[in-house]
Parts: structure tokens; C-alpha cells; sequence
């Protein structure tokens, strides 16, 4: 049983960091990527689609993304999309072909990206926190139901205290690092 709940806790914080990990994704740092659009979503006969569904989204260069519709009518509706999206990009058409260019960052735009990041950052610890008060708590209910040993639960809350600071030092690590090229020119 306690191997039980160490065992789900440890998957759950694992899946949080990688939470973080996709959020910090989406974080633009200056270069062109393509999952900077993932979060685009663009109007397709009548539903909500994300753009890799009604384009294909390719880095031209290192400041330029290349948005290629898959259907000629889809142009002006995609390039509408992305200009209304909150990325603060401006995309310049080309018959079929969209391309948007990557504005170079300023350094106040660089410090609200950073505050930005390390409230995601705080978002992920207080998951994973949450998942350890969930552990200890599954470790109190099996002591009042006479499971475990008090003693089990006390070796138990403190593997899950090794498990929780080891996931928050890994998101403090991809913090730092997103930090980093954040702020470099």
C-alpha cells in the first residue's frame, strides 16, 4: 500500500513537471519554433481547430515562421488567427503561403516573460504540493483504519518529502534555464 500511493504520487508530480515543461514551451524566447503557434486556434467550418490542424507550420529561419494552409480559402482566416492571438506577432501573406516574422524582444517585454515564467513555475510547485498533502493524507487514513503503523507513515510522508523536493529542484532547473535564455540577447 504505501509503495501504492509512493508509486502514484511520484507519476503524478513526474506529469506535472512535464506540464510545466510544455507551458515553458510555449514561452517564446525570440526564435522562431513552431509550437509557439499551438496555442492558435482557427475558425474551420464552424468549429474551433488548432492551426496544425488546417496548416502546416515550418521555421523558415531562425526569426521566421512559414504558415502553409492546406486549403487556398484558409489563408485570410488563418492569418486573421494569429494576428488576433495575444502573441503580439504580425503575419505578412504571400499568396498561399503565410510567413510570420519573430520581432526581436525588448528587455521590459524580456522581464514580463520572466515573471510570466516563474509564475507557471509556482503554478507547477503548488501541483506537485498538492499531490504530496493527497499522499499524506492517503498515508493518515490508512494509520485510522489500522493499516499501516504510525511508524509506516511517518517512513512513508518522508520518501514522499524526498519525492516532492526532488520534482520542485527540477522545475527550479528548467526555471533557471528558461530564465536564462530569456534574458540573453
Amino acid at each position: 500500500m504505501i509503495e501504492d500511493i509512493k508509486k502514484d504520487a511520484s507519476i503524478r508530480m513526474g506529469k506535472s513537471v512535464e506540464s510545466f515543461k510544455a507551458e515553458l514551451g510555449k514561452i517564446r524566447t525570440g526564435r522562431a519554433h513552431p509550437s509557439l503557434l499551438d496555442q492558435v486556434s482557427v475558425e474551420y467550418y464552424g468549429s474551433e481547430v488548432p492551426i496544425s490542424q488546417v496548416a502546416n507550420v515550418t521555421a523558415e529561419d531562425a526569426r521566421t515562421l512559414l504558415v502553409s494552409p492546406w486549403e487556398k480559402d484558409m489563408v485570410k482566416v488563418v492569418e486573421k488567427a494569429i494576428m488576433t492571438s495575444d502573441l503580439g506577432l504580425n503575419p505578412a501573406t504571400a499568396g498561399t503561403a503565410i510567413r510570420v516574422p519573430m520581432p526581436p524582444l525588448t528587455e521590459e517585454r524580456r522581464r514580463d516573460l520572466v515573471k510570466v515564467v516563474r509564475q507557471e513555475a509556482e503554478n507547477g510547485k503548488i501541483a506537485v504540493r498538492n499531490i504530496r498533502r493527497d499522499a499524506n493524507g492517503d498515508f493518515k487514513d490508512l494509520v485510522k483504519e489500522k493499516e499501516i503503523s504510525e511508524d509506516d507513515e511517518h517512513r512513508g510522508q518522508d520518501a514522499i518529502q524526498k519525492l516532492t523536493d526532488k520534482h520542485i529542484d527540477d522545475i527550479d532547473k528548467l526555471l533557471a534555464v528558461k530564465e536564462a535564455e530569456l534574458m540573453e540577447v
